[in-house]
């Protein structure tokens, strides 16, 4: 007979922690809200920036206990137990050290970045080996522990608009509140913490000090940033997708089939076909990307986790 597994204990994210004017300083967040429940954080911060956009500065920060209505890329639905995740969003207006804003083609890097800083937070406060999955996943051992949404929020009085960079990732779900077998928990992976509040101020931290560095070189990926490796080099060298034989699902039933081998200026998946071919897959247009099984027995399902 199968063991019933135990809810485990979820408490709420400590606000004094997150609140530490030392932990806002050192990583240049102006404003840090959390709510209880809400439908969207992503939702509510699109909404923040349109009807009082002086009210969320550069790395404004909203994450919820709870979200009864979070969506991830092509409006996939997600809800998940109350304090079970990390659910969070960021306000970000790219200017580089002198003020100029970023050029708009530079934001198709930014959930990259997330998710390479989200790996680098899971390794140090969770002790859990992360990989990049192109676009915007995180996998622990294969399986889907987060997701990245980045949306442009509308266009201001100075013409750039902001970015609302949401990300979802599974803390304490247990197996039977996974939504696929695909996904994963930092529970179920059995990590050094299951703390909801450590990983996310190391999250935040490490996004602020790579943002930063990405902000101050411009929002060129081939720089160098925060003393080692440029921003294309780290997440090439995190990706499962590279080198590996996938299926792009594109829009209107269209598909390319190739050996994935590497990212381009933009983020962009260059996939090669089997007549050589070399297709420039982007992040907006992707519906599915799957590892690709010549017998046609094709990839495994969705996982879901937050944002997607």
């Amino acid at each position: 007979m199968e063991a019933v597994q135990e809810t485990p204990d979820r408490p709420p994210l400590d606000l004094n922690a997150l609140s530490d004017e030392a932990f806002l300083s050192a990583n240049g967040i102006p404003r840090l809200t959390v709510v209880e429940s809400t439908g969207s954080t992503n939702a509510d911060l699109l909404r923040g920036v349109t009807e009082d956009p002086g009210a969320w500065p550069d790395l404004s920060v909203l994450t919820a206990e709870y979200q009864t209505a979070a969506r991830g890329r092509l409006d996939r639905r997600w809800e998940a137990p109350a304090r079970s995740s990390v659910s969070v969003s960021l306000v970000l207006r790219p200017v580089n050290a002198d003020g100029r804003p970023l050029p708009t083609h530079r934001y198709s890097w930014l959930s990259l970045l997330a998710a390479l800083a989200l790996r680098e937070a899971l390794a140090e406060t969770a002790g859990l080996p992360a990989e990049l999955k192109w676009p915007n996943d995180v996998l622990v051992r294969g399986r889907k522990i987060a997701g990245i949404l980045a949306q442009l929020g509308p266009l201001g009085g100075g013409g750039t608009p902001p970015v609302i960079l949401g990300t979802g990732l599974n803390v304490t779900l247990t197996e039977a509140e996974l939504p696929v077998p695909t996904a994963t928990s930092v529970l179920l992976e059995n990590a050094d913490t299951v703390d909801r509040t450590e990983l996310l101020k190391s999250y935040l931290s490490r996004f602020a000090t790579l943002y930063r560095s990405f902000c101050n070189a411009d929002g060129d990926p081939a720089a160098g940033m925060a003393g080692g490796p440029s921003l294309h080099k780290r997440v090439e060298h995190l990706l499962t997708t590279l080198g590996k034989q996938v299926r792009a699902q594109l829009p209107g039933d269209h598909e390319i089939i190739g050996h994935a081998t590497r990212l381009d200026e933009y983020g962009s998946l260059l996939v090669v076909d089997a007549t050589g071919h070399e297709h420039v897959v982007t992040a907006g247009d992707v519906v599915h990307l799957r590892p690709w099984n010549p017998a046609g027995t094709g990839g495994q399902g969705e996982a879901e986790s937050g944002y997607a």
